[in-house]
């Protein structure tokens, strides 16, 4: 998954890229710049945010179907477990068993 990362601001720079020498008097055509120009990172923020929020759902409706079916795994990985311990002949190595297969069934290698 790949993130859009936004350009860095310069606090130095003013509307349109200057640097930053504008003043803000009322009826100004910069101070109408600047509000556009910070209206229009505020819309951008906004949306990135919605961006980002979108992608939280989805990742975690994705980490709980992969939670789902770790759990079903875990299940069917026990029960094979079980039928392999009733099914395999119990011995261990301090008991001294030495059961051998008989020769009509391969070797089985886990």
């Amino acid at each position: 998954m790949m993130c859009e990362v936004m350009p860095t601001i310069s606090e130095t720079e003013g509307p349109g890229g200057g640097n930053g020498t504008g003043r803000r008097g009322s009826g100004s055509p910069l101070q109408s710049d600047s509000e556009g120009h910070f209206e229009s990172l505020m819309v951008s923020m906004l949306e990135e945010r919605d961006r980002l929020l979108d992608t939280l759902r989805e990742t975690q409706e994705n980490l709980g179907l992969t939670q789902s079916k770790l759990h079903e795994v875990s299940h069917e990985r026990d029960s094979l477990q079980r039928q392999l311990n009733t099914a395999l002949p119990q011995c261990r190595s301090d008991s001294g068993c030495n059961h051998k297969l008989p020769a009509s069934q391969p070797d089985c290698h886990l």
